[in-house]
């Protein structure tokens, strides 16, 4: 496929899905849907426009995703604007660190005693579909900093939680496959691979910020300056953040996550009330903008709602590229046959069992757990996962099965989800209206 001609088909692609926005919101379909389509059509089930082996481009594929996550991760972490010590924070850490051991383990059994992959194999598989993700679960995760519904908190608090603490079981599905030293009685992967790698990543993102976001405050405030730039303010800071936590051997996905819960803190402590006082729309303004950002009230609320706003446009449109891939990567011979029951166990009976047991002391109600029971979306953070490891050296037979496996479940996620997020969601909100009426 020349360069001319990848142009105009994504060119057409993206005003086709721009000018169909509006139907989707009437039908029960989501954009990830209408893209995984795309990328079907122009993949080996289509046209075979698009020829991409994952495997053997694991690399490519593997940055593509790290960039399209870490920027959900943190747009994630500032829409999230309770403090720490709210118990709504209780049911997403149950999530990020109970459910995921339990799924990891769940799925390892699975992969282990019914599809004959190696223990190391089957412990990475865990590994990449355990968490869910950030990328996809737009439709069911908080959509404004001001929405205290506990179901839409703990699914977007989870996803920017866990897509940190799998890591660790990636790395002990590498060390099982002889790819990465865990030293003896694996003391240099619970050392270092747990409780080093997460807590840095945390630290760093929770430090630079609050620094960052304190600095460009009192700038904005007392000498009218770095204004304007909020992009660039949101690119710096997400990058700082995952390179500085990539080098000192952490975990930079938690450090973007905790970026952007940062950033939100410091908006949080200076306007201390219950909603921003600055929209991205009212920031939008061009005429009021400077007034805005540096006027003592609003410049907090101002910084992190543009910086916000930024970083879901950069995500829409990383989510187009990645999940065109996925689509255009599905084949017949690529699917395994296994993904047919693997995927409802997977959704149906591993998540809910999972999830369940750790939710009971949550505070959230019966229908909200049999909600985030089912709402374990799977998506472009578990191809970053397995293409991480792939490129790591997984023997080509088992990468070629697990790619296929994971492949296959991401897609069903897609359109599963896909379809019943919307009638799922209108009528627990109608639920939830009629309780609190």
């Amino acid at each position: 496929m020349t360069a001319t001609l990848w142009y105009v088909v994504v060119g057409l692609l993206l005003v086709v899905m721009a000018l169909s926005d509006s139907m989707l919101r009437r039908l029960p379909l989501t954009t990830p849907m209408l893209y995984l389509a795309g990328g079907v059509l122009l993949g080996p089930l289509g046209l075979g426009l698009l020829v991409l082996d994952p495997v053997e481009n694991a690399e490519f594929l593997e940055r593509v995703a790290e960039i399209v996550v870490i920027i959900s991760l943190f747009a994630a972490g500032l829409k999230l604007r309770a403090p720490l010590s709210e118990r709504r924070w209780v049911a997403p850490v149950a999530l990020a660190f109970g459910s995921m051991t339990l799924t990891v383990g769940l799925i390892t059994v699975a992969g282990w005693l019914l599809m004959g992959l190696s223990l190391g194999a089957a412990v990475l598989l865990g590994a990449v579909l355990a968490p869910t993700d950030p990328v996809l679960a737009s439709d069911v995760q908080v959509g404004e900093p001001t929405d205290r519904d506990r179901l839409r908190f703990s699914l977007t608090a989870e996803a920017g939680l866990n897509d940190g603490t799998a890591f660790p079981f990636v790395m002990l599905g590498l060390s099982l496959l002889g790819l990465h030293e865990i030293g003896g009685w694996g003391w240099r992967w619970w050392a270092v691979d747990v409780v080093w790698a997460i807590g840095a990543g945390l630290l760093v993102g929770t430090v630079l910020g609050t620094l960052v976001g304190r600095l460009v405050i009192f700038l904005r405030q007392k000498h009218r300056e770095a204004l304007g730039l909020d992009d660039f303010l949101a690119l710096g800071l997400i990058t700082l953040s995952y390179g500085i936590a990539l080098a000192i051997h952490s975990y930079g996905f938690l450090a973007v996550f905790a970026a952007g819960l940062a950033v939100r803190r410091i908006e949080r402590l200076h306007t201390d009330e219950a909603e921003p006082p600055v929209s991205v729309e009212a920031a939008a303004e061009i005429e009021e903008a400077e007034g805005q950002a540096t006027d003592p009230d609003t410049a907090p609320a101002y910084m992190a709602e543009a910086v916000l706003g930024f970083s879901e446009q950069l995500e829409r449109i990383g989510t187009v590229g990645v999940v065109l891939l996925v689509g255009g990567m599905l084949a017949l011979d690529r699917i395994p046959l296994v993904v047919l029951w693997f995927a409802p166990l997977l959704f149906l009976v591993i998540r809910p069992v999972a999830v369940s047991p750790v939710l009971l002391r949550s505070g959230l109600t019966a229908l909200q757990r049999r909600l985030v029971s089912w709402f374990g979306i799977r998506g472009i953070g578990s191809i970053y996962y397995l293409s991480f490891a792939v490129a790591r050296g997984v023997p080509e037979p088992e990468a070629r099965l697990l790619m296929g496996v994971v492949l296959g479940v991401v897609a069903t996620s897609i359109i599963v989800h896909g379809l019943s997020v919307k009638p799922l969601i209108r009528r627990y909100s109608e639920r939830h209206r009629k309780a609190s009426a």
